[in-house]
C-alpha cells in the first residue's frame, strides 16, 4: 500500500529538513504511535516519552525511510523497537538474588562514587541547558525538573500541546549535539 502523494510530499520535504513538513507528520501521526503505546504499556506519561523518543528517532532517521512500506508502519516499528529496548534496560538494571525457593527482585542502589558521577554529570548538562535559546531551555526545565506533563506545560505556556512536543524534541536533539561535541 502506498502513502497519498501530499504525505509522500511531507516526508520528502522533511527529509530536506523542512521543519513544517516534521510538524505536520508528527501532528499527523501522533495519536497512531502514542494510542499504541498506551496499549501495551498503559501509563500515559511512559507512552508520551517513547513516542516522543520514537519521533525523535524517525527524523533523526527520516533519510532511510524506504517508501515500500507505510510511514505509520515504520514509525509504529521504531517505537515498538524503543519500548523492546527499554524494557531489555530496565531488566539489567535488576539484580535478581535466589534464596530458598524464591526469586527476590532488588534494585541496584548507586555507589558514592556513582553518585558523585552523576551528581557531576547533573551539573555538567544543567550548564549546556543553560546556553539553549529561552523558549527551549523553559520547556526542558518544566518537562525534566518541574516533571510537568506535557499538557500541564502546554497550559502554563499557554501554547497547543503539539507545539510542546516538538519544541521539547527538538531542545533534545540540540542538547545531544552539544553533549556529542564533547
Amino acid at each position: 500500500m502506498k502513502e497519498n502523494k501530499f504525505i509522500r510530499n511531507q516526508i520528502n520535504l522533511a527529509k530536506k529538513n523542512n521543519q513544517n513538513a516534521f510538524s505536520y507528520l508528527l501532528n499527523t501521526y501522533w495519536d497512531d504511535v502514542y494510542n499504541f503505546q498506551l496499549k501495551r504499556i498503559k501509563n500515559e506519561s511512559s507512552a508520551e516519552d517513547i513516542t516522543i523518543k520514537s519521533f525523535t528517532k524517525a527524523f533523526e532517521k527520516i533519510n532511510i525511510y524506504n517508501d515500500k512500506y507505510l510511514f505509520k508502519t515504520w514509525l509504529i516499528t521504531i517505537s515498538k523497537n524503543l519500548h523492546i529496548d527499554q524494557v531489555r534496560k530496565n531488566k539489567k538494571n535488576l539484580n535478581i538474588i535466589k534464596s530458598d525457593n524464591f526469586t527476590e527482585f532488588v534494585e541496584s542502589s548507586p555507589s558514592p562514587e556513582d553518585d558523585l558521577i552523576n551528581e557531576q554529570k547533573l551539573k555538567s548538562l544543567k550548564n549546556k541547558i543553560s546556553k539553549l535559546k529561552p523558549n527551549y531551555k523553559k520547556v526542558i526545565e518544566l518537562r525534566y525538573f518541574n516533571e510537568l506533563s506535557y499538557k500541564e506545560i502546554s497550559i502554563k505556556l499557554n501554547q497547543p500541546i503539539n507545539n510542546i512536543k516538538v519544541r521539547i524534541m527538538r531542545a533534545k536533539r540540540i542538547l545531544a549535539e552539544m553533549i556529542s561535541k564533547l
